[in-house]
Parts: structure tokens; sequence; C-alpha cells
């Protein structure tokens, strides 16, 4: 028998000490006042005293900010490229107003357990020295938003980004739908985000911002925009009604839609009572091909929106160009620098045209996810409060949240998302989920075909990622599935020794893995290492960005030679899944067979 949602959420609650909401934020308190907000270069050159009072700036002049994330191999080589990308603005006469820090997730953890984790790509920063430098590295306001708070060193990442002179800091979003590599101890990580948000809550009147990028967590994952739109009220709730700090909202990187690109701009500012101060908004990163020269006229489109939607409605969003190469590497410092100077272009074109653009539509796309999303946040409350939960009480409520996911809350809070019938005309599909649709019915034929079904029908697969990809693993499901292969898709952010477990509890006969984020070679080895101690001998397949960190260079690189001489099957093309999958099983087979024989 299945359990109900709400006996999920009593047995998640009998089964879990958590400390009052009360003693975390006493001890918050205490933290925070021991904290001396740094001063960064860019304080010193723009005369402020954080990014928020430079966004209420931006926000009155109209003046439209602009972000570039910035994440090489080492520290060392990002301090490089955050001053050449300086410099490189200063001579083309434009100004790059913050910059994303994508550090290494190992910086999750706490120090005690960083090295012993598998290297992914960003830099790592180690010593005081490291982080002094994030604030004095160029006069760029550094914006730190993956891997700090919302993880189990929330604490103490966040107190460190904050000496350095980082005002807004992320990312909550991140708590619900990442996981730090090898961790298991959600209830640590719940308190530790809580004690950094009621640090940022205490320090509110000193401009710091809480960063949520809803992309990259649950709003990402719901079928539905109104669903997302319900999570970013909770999220608000919980920040500013419970923890006293001040949230700022972003999204785009998964939105290629125009009309709901512009819209979400419309809808934030509505969730937030028109007083809107945003961290960023990311480009169009699910349209991109990984043939650079197409992603120029993708990137004018989303651009030309973008800065027209801060015309109409500023909200101090600063607007992230994706380099034209990222969808297939890494982009450099000089790739980083070419779409930055383009977004200038952009913008004096966008301002020519904002007079006589018409946005009705994409309003109309706004009140229609906050109406529906206002009714579902109140629903969550009453639901949860009814469960048992105390609604009043953040670690209880963000421990819960977590803990039953995204499908759960959906299917209970908004129905009509996976209904059928007329509950579909009230479903304004994400353009991800859409897109993942669109993928599948494009591939489904030739995975119904006689030829796939010869190599995969019948097969018992276990499906994982390394990370945050669901919606990949959920087009990869389908299509095994439309070949007849018997599919456990276990999800996404799953360590090594899940993914055996899991294999060998269900008999699995082959094991595929998508990976993005730049630790394929060190996951794999540790994935390898992992069968050998459970004694368990499976084919393994692997795709997505198969690439990895390195001591040469200041960008990961391509391992897919390494991971081939490994004995693993390399799939990054969907048209080669049915025969890479199908070799790898005969020589499997082969190998047995060799094995037996010599026994």
């Amino acid at each position: 028998m299945i359990a109900s949602l709400s006996e999920r959420i009593s047995s998640i609650l009998k089964g879990c000490e958590l400390p009052s909401l009360s003693a975390v934020l006493e001890e918050s308190r205490e933290i925070a006042s021991g904290i001396t907000i740094g001063r960064t270069s860019f304080m010193e050159k723009f005369d402020v005293s954080s990014e928020y009072e430079y966004k209420l700036r931006c926000i009155k002049e109209k003046k439209i900010m602009y972000h570039a994330h910035i994440g090489m191999n080492t520290w060392e080589e990002t301090v490089t490229a955050l001053g050449g990308i300086y410099r490189f603005a200063e001579e083309n006469n434009f100004t790059i107003d913050r910059a994303g820090i994508c550090i290494d997730r190992r910086m999750s953890l706490p120090p005690a357990l960083r090295k012993s984790a598998p290297q992914e790509s960003g830099p790592y920063l180690e010593s005081e020295e490291d982080w002094r430098q994030v604030g004095r590295a160029a006069p760029i306001q550094p914006h730190m938003g993956d891997f700090i708070i919302g993880f189990p060193a929330s604490t103490v990442n966040a107190v460190a980004a904050l000496k350095a002179g980082v005002t807004t800091v992320g990312n909550l979003s991140q708590f619900f739908a990442h996981e730090a590599p090898m961790w298991k101890r959600l209830d640590i990580t719940t308190v530790e985000t809580v004690k950094a948000i009621g640090i940022m809550g205490a320090l509110r009147d000193r401009g710091t911002l809480m960063h949520s990028y809803l992309d990259d967590g649950f709003g990402a994952l719901f079928l539905d925009c109104s669903t997302a739109a319900a999570w970013a009220y909770l999220e608000k709730y919980i920040v500013e009604e419970l923890l006293g700090a001040r949230i700022a909202h972003c999204v785009g990187g998964l939105v290629s839609d125009p009309v709901k690109r512009a819209g979400w701009i419309f809808a934030l500012d509505e969730i937030h009572n028109h007083e809107c101060v945003g961290s960023m908004f990311f480009g169009d990163t699910i349209s991109s091909d990984r043939d650079p020269k197409k992603n120029v006229a993708l990137t004018a489109e989303y651009l030309l929106w973008d800065v027209m939607a801060q015309l109409e409605c500023p909200t101090g969003h600063g607007l992230m160009p994706v380099p034209f190469t990222e969808a297939s590497r890494a982009p450099s410092l000089e790739e980083i620098c070419e779409v930055q100077l383009w977004a200038r272009e952009m913008e004096k074109i966008a301002r020519r045209m904002y007079p006589y653009f018409d946005f009705s539509e994409s309003r109309k796309f706004a009140s229609s996810i906050c109406a529906r999303g206002r009714k579902i946040f109140a629903d969550a409350l009453a639901f949860f409060a009814d469960c048992g939960v105390d609604t009043k009480d953040a670690v209880q409520l963000l421990y819960v949240l977590k803990a039953i996911g995204p499908r759960a809350f959906e299917d209970q809070l908004n129905p009509s998302a996976s209904a059928g019938g007329s509950a579909k005309k009230e479903l304004i599909p994400n353009d991800i989920f859409t897109r993942t649709l669109d993928q599948a019915e494009l591939w489904r034929p030739r995975y119904e075909s006689e030829e796939a079904r010869a190599a995969l029908g019948g097969l018992r697969v276990l499906l994982a990622s390394t990370d945050v990809h669901e919606h990949g693993l959920l087009l990869i499901n389908k299509l095994l599935e439309a070949a007849g292969a018997s599919v456990c898709n276990i999800g996404a952010e799953r360590n090594p020794d899940e993914v055996v477990s899991e294999a060998a509890a269900k008999d699995s006969e082959i094991i595929f893995i998508s990976t993005h984020n730049g630790m394929a070679l060190e996951y794999a080895r540790n994935l390898i290492d992992e069968m050998e101690e459970q004694d368990y001998k499976r084919p393994l397949c692997m795709g997505g960005v198969l690439n990895q960190n390195t001591d040469e260079g200041t960008t990961p690189v391509d391992v897919s030679g390494d991971l081939e001489a490994m004995g693993i099957a390399v799939v990054t093309e969907l048209e080669l899944l049915p025969s890479r999958a199908a070799a790898l099983m005969k020589r499997a087979a082969a190998k047995e067979g060799a094995e037996e024989k010599v026994d």
C-alpha cells in the first residue's frame, strides 16, 4: 500500500530530532554580531556599502546591470580572469557590475571533509588570503551563489563570504535540489542553512541579500509555472517572515520562451509586492546549440527581451549573457569577454525598440501564474499545518519540504499539473519540461524501431545523474522505456555508493550515468572502486558533458578517451545510445564467458 503524503510527513517528523528555530536564530545573532562585512574594490569605486545599495541606484536610473560567471580551474587563475575581464571592459567602455564566483562543489562540505571528496569544476578557496581576494581581485562586485548557503558548510561559508564583502549570497534553491558530495545528514544541512540565513537576516540593514535561483531547485523540476510561482512565495515567506532576511530571486536559465522571460520579471515584481530587487537573470541555456555560431542569434533574441523587460520593470537583476560555447564546454576568458561586449550592442538596439514594444502577453502570463501561485502557497501552508508541521518553524518546514521532494509537492497541491482532461487547460508548462517532452517525441520513433528494441528490449537499466540535471534523466528514461528496457531511475545527485547499492538491489544489467559538473573522470574512478568494493560487476555507460578539471589549463577538459580506456562506453549523442549499449553488453558477455573458461 502506498502511503499518502500526510502519512509520509508524519513519518518524517517522527524520524528526526531538530533544534527549535529560536535556538538556531539566537546562535545566528551571536555570530552576526562578530562579523564586519568587508569592503570590496567595487564598493570603493562606486561609493556604496553593498550590492543592494548599488541595485537601488540602478533601478532608480534604469541602468542595466550585467553579470558574468567566472570559475576557472584554480583560484589563482580565477583571480587573473577577474582582472582580465575588468581590463577588457574598461578598454571597451562598459561596466561588468557583478561576477558569480563558481566554486568547486567540494566547498559545500565542512572544511575537514573537502579534500576527500571528488574534485569538480570551479576554483577551491582554501586560505584566508583566498577569501580576502574575492572582493579585491577587481572592481567587480562578487556574487557567491553556488554551494554557499543550502549545504552543510552554510554557516562557515556565509561568514567567510560576508567578511570578503560579498553581500548577495546564495543559493537557497540549491538546498532543496542539490546535495553536497558524499553527504547524507539532512538534519545538519537544514540547521546550518537556517543558521546562515539567520545571519543574513541579522545583517539585513547592512544590505545583505539572500539569493535564490529558482531554476537551480524545485522551480525547475515542477511541471507548471504556477507551482514555481507558489514556490517563490513560499521561499519569500520562509526567508523574510520567519528568518528576517531579504530574498532576491533569480530565474532565466531554463526559460526559452521570450514571453515567459519578460513575464517572470513582472511575476517576481508582483510576488515581491512591487518592491522587487533581484539578484541576476540568467541567459537561456536550454536552447543552446553545440555549434557556437548558432548561439549568436539566440543570445540576441533573449537579450533584447531581457533588456526591454528591465526598462519596463526595473528590478536590479544583473543580466547574464551566456557565452556562445557554454553548451559544449566551459568557456574561456576570451569567450566570456566576447559575449559581454555583444550584450552591450544588444542593449543599444533594445533601447531603440523599447518605446514601440507591447508586453501585454507577458503581463497576462505573470498575472496568471501569480494568481494561481498565491492559492497554491496558501493551500501549502494549510496542508503542512494539518500534517503536524509547525509552519512558523523554518527548521522543521525546510526539512520536510526537502524530504518530500518536488513531485510530491506538486502532485498534492497542484494536481492539474499531472492530471488529464479539462484540468490540463490550467497548466502553463515550464519550458524545460516542454522541451523534454518535445525531444522525447522527436526521438521516440528511433527508439521504438526494431533495431533499438533488439539492442535494449528487456534490458534492466539503472539510471542516475551525478548532478541536478533531472530533466535529462527524464528524457533518457522515456526513450529507454520506448525501446522496451526496464528502467530503475534513482534520480539526480547520486553518489557512487548509492548507485552501486541500488543497481545490486535491482539486479540491474547495465548502469547509465549522466554528468555535467566537471567531475566525469573522478566520479567514474570512484564508481569503479565502489563496484570492486561491493563485488558488483556490470557494464557502465556515461553521457552528458564528459569533462574534468586538470592541473593544466584554466577550464575542464574532455575526458571521453580516458573513460573509454577504463572500459566505460561514452555516449554523447542519443542516436548512438542503443548501439553503444548493445556493444557494451556483448563485450561484457564475452568477458564473462572468457573468465568462466579460465575458472
